[in-house]
């Protein structure tokens, strides 16, 4: 049994991992910015026999990182996953949602946020064999520029560079770091076209987040474990 740290667990992939997590046998510290307002997260917590514990996170305030890893007193984790995001803006350089308010919130979410939350659960996480995923996406790779969702993408760039300097920093701490693209996903945020279900992606990432070692630390790869190019 593995006891894992989901920051961005109200919804979508990180719930789902949450309780995929759970069914499997592991314990989970299902982290959303605001559990009291997350309905879904609280009826997983109450169904998980006490496998799934919530806290409250909000991954661009530190104190409030801070605070969250305290829920684990002297526990260590096994599992980080930074899944905390958004995406503002799905145009071009004319799409008026792009303002400094969008950009602001995204580059904070999207790239401080990770770092808050590693930086915050650091002494708590097991060493050796401790690992930390950072969800990214393929739309964060060079390979991937099209012209659109500017903030977004730089975001997601910036979070894949931000897991490659912490692979560096933390693998003589035996820390493995690594990067995910979850796919396009049938969320809030990918939208009822997305081509995957949560549930698969999710399926998916445990079992990459599982083949995780420090021989690979600083991967970026997507949720079928095909490398991504930075």
């Amino acid at each position: 049994m593995a006891l894992m740290v989901i920051a961005g667990a109200s919804r979508g992939i990180g719930l789902e991992l949450a309780r995929q997590a759970a069914a499997r046998g592991d314990e989970v510290l299902a982290c959303a910015r605001r559990p009291d307002a997350a309905p879904a997260l609280a009826a997983l917590c109450e169904r998980s026999g006490g496998r799934v514990r919530a806290a409250a996170l909000d991954v661009t305030d530190p104190d409030s990182c801070d605070r969250a890893a305290r829920e684990l007193g002297a526990r260590q984790a096994d599992l980080l996953v930074c899944n905390a995001g958004v995406f503002i803006g799905r145009g071009g350089l004319d799409d008026p949602a792009l303002d400094a308010r969008a950009w602001r919130e995204t580059l904070i979410t999207n790239v401080a946020g990770p770092f808050f939350v590693v930086r915050a659960f650091r002494a708590r996480m097991r060493r050796p064999g401790g690992k930390i995923a950072v969800i990214g996406s393929r739309m964060g790779s060079s390979a991937a520029a099209s012209g659109d969702a500017y903030a977004y993408r730089a975001s997601k760039a910036a979070a894949a560079n931000l897991a490659l300097n912490l692979s560096r920093e933390l693998a003589p701490e035996g820390l493995a770091v690594g990067v995910w693209h979850p796919g396009w996903v049938a969320t809030e945020m990918g939208g009822p076209r997305a081509a995957l279900t949560p549930e698969r992606s999710a399926r998916d990432l445990l079992a990459r987040f599982d083949a995780l070692t420090l021989a690979r630390t600083g991967l970026f790869e997507d949720h079928e474990g095909r490398l991504i190019p930075f």
